[in-house]
């Protein structure tokens, strides 16, 4: 079992994967390109473990399909990527080695368990879940396409070489276990979500809490950051899903505006509307909040806005991340709703 652990660890079995797929070292490196169809199909589904699908996947499930999909997907979420990245800092395991891998990325935090295949995991599977009762589509479908989407992912993270093969094996089973383990819950965690008169309060102390106590290394790594870039979303969206309850908010109803149109462009363009109204407000909130936040911080510990070194500092780095990111969640769900009804787009 260890020998197979140990193989499992290596780099080997990724490099082999990498040459297998048309990738191979050149001088400097660097590295050819020999199977162009696998190079952008497996960048691409890297990039779907990123900020930017994160930033455009969840919220569209709020606008676009439905409010109990959406709070069950972020809720898992938060969850997956918190115990992902404080177990890398524990295990502190690194990355496979180059040479012999290729590195299409770089990245300084450490490798087990991949949080690209816990994300995919478990939002795909959950949305599985969570809509088959509420659509008409077979479960084996819906198995079948949260199997393909989530295998694409894991094997970006090797086409990569940022993880090798038991990186991606137990981000799986992490997140296969944290779904089995949650899901019976689901409901009740959802119900105190809408309706206890503590979720603001605790919506903002238990993920600072978190944040602020998260295991410390010696070496400065991105998780802490990229963890409080996740709470701080759910935290916001959290409590933006209590403020609409609390008053009432109208839902998305399934219909669409009334144009000269046939329905499904009708509903297309509608769809398409909302996405591109929301991520721009999205982005804006977002540019906004970080430039403020990270300008009243650094004036109150008299540094420089330019000074990475200080912006990674405890004192800097936590709350202007989860400011702007909580910003991100709250307008998310609250204030692009707003627009959107004011636009007619509801």
């Amino acid at each position: 079992m260890a020998q197979v652990l140990r193989r499992l660890r290596s780099s080997q079995p990724v490099a082999r994967f990498q040459r297998c797929c048309g990738l191979f070292p050149a001088a400097e490196e660097g590295y050819v390109v020999k199977n162009y169809f696998y190079y952008y199909l497996f960048k691409f589904s890297s990039a779907l473990g990123e900020e930017i699908f994160y930033i455009t996947f969840l919220p569209f499930t709020y606008w676009n399909i439905n409010h109990d999909v959406s709070r069950r997907l972020i809720m898992m979420w938060c969850i997956v990527m918190y115990i992902g990245q404080v177990t890398k800092d524990i295990l502190k395991w690194p990355r496979p080695h180059s040479p012999p891998v290729v590195k299409l990325e770089m990245r300084a935090e450490y490798g087990m368990p991949s949080t690209h295949a816990m994300a995919a995991t478990s939002i795909s599977f959950t949305f599985c879940i969570a809509t088959i009762n509420q659509n008409k589509y077979s479960l084996v479908l819906g198995l079948m396409a949260a199997f393909v989407f989530s295998t694409l992912v894991c094997l970006s993270r090797l086409y990569t070489g940022m993880h090798t093969v038991l990186d991606v094996i137990g981000g799986t089973l992490i997140s296969a276990a944290l779904i089995a383990l949650t899901y019976p819950a689901w409901d009740i965690i959802d119900h105190l979500m809408l309706t206890s008169p503590f979720c603001p309060i605790l919506s903002i102390v238990v993920p600072l809490l978190l944040c602020y106590n998260y295991p410390k290394l010696e070496d400065y790594s991105p998780t802490r950051a990229d963890t409080t870039t996740v709470l701080g979303a759910g935290a916001g969206a959290t409590i933006g899903f209590w403020l609409n309850n609390l008053y009432a908010a109208p839902d998305y109803p399934n219909e669409s505006l009334h144009l000269n149109l046939p329905p499904i462009s009708e509903m297309m363009m509608v769809v398409l509307a909302k996405f591109l109204v929301g991520v721009f407000i999205l982005l804006v909130t977002r540019y906004f909040i970080k430039g403020m936040a990270l300008r009243v911080l650094c004036s109150r510990y008299q540094v420089s806005v330019n000074n990475l070194e200080a912006r990674r500092r405890l004192e800097i780095e936590v709350p202007y991340k989860f400011i702007t990111y909580s910003s991100v969640g709250f307008s998310a769900t609250v204030l692009v709703p707003l627009v959107h009804d004011l636009l007619g787009l509801i």
